[in-house]
């Protein structure tokens, strides 16, 4: 598989087997996110592995209270509001392995002003968006099926505590990783015609 056939093959897979997943794999991704590109070398990236089935039930419970609290703070429908935390518990305790991804801006660099730490900082997060990538792409190319969540970044707090998180790390993502539990075909993807998007 080329570069490009994983990039263009890659998909979401949401539903796994039971099958774990080797210790020396999960390494082998781990070390593939940690090649990417990082603003000044820093590599502010962290990563939270979960296989035991208490801390994964742990992360769930807490990010499903969290989204309970804010949604019917907003006065979402109650029904609509438990469905979704339920499909969130499901996705996250129902996978061999999650990995919680984190930044850090401990290596970071520090200025007085509000300009040039908000550029720092997402420079940060754009550092861990690549090493997301790698992560996932890795993932594809081992066989492995993985979905990308962003749902910490409205609980961060509360995914430091569940987890016991250096006060340091933010969380930015799980990302949930299995073997595929389907060999079917998947979905053609689509993308937005180049000329929708480039400029020349």
């Amino acid at each position: 598989m080329t570069v490009v056939d994983a990039i263009r093959s890659r998909r979401s897979i949401r539903r796994y087997t039971e099958r774990p997943i080797p210790a020396e794999v999960i390494e082998r991704l781990l070390t593939a996110a940690t090649w990417a590109p990082s603003a000044h070398n820093r590599q502010p990236w962290r990563f939270a592995t979960l296989t035991a089935p208490e801390a994964k039930e742990r992360l769930a419970r807490a990010m499903g209270d969290r989204l309970r609290a804010d949604r019917l703070a907003d006065g979402d429908d109650p029904g609509a509001v438990a469905r979704d935390a339920d499909r969130s518990y499901a996705r996250l305790t129902g996978v061999p392995v999650v990995i919680v991804v984190c930044l850090t801006m401990a290596d970071m660099d520090s200025y007085p002003d509000t300009r040039r730490k908000k550029a720092e900082y997402t420079m940060a997060v754009q550092s861990v968006a690549m090493a997301v990538q790698n992560l996932l792409l890795a993932a594809h190319a081992e066989g492995l099926g993985a979905c990308w969540m962003c749902a910490p970044l409205f609980c961060p707090d509360t995914v430091r505590e569940a987890m016991g998180l250096p006060e340091d790390w933010e969380a930015q993502a799980v990302i949930t990783l299995g073997y595929p539990a389907s060999a079917g075909t998947l979905r053609a993807a689509s993308r937005r015609p180049l000329a929708d998007v480039v400029f020349h």
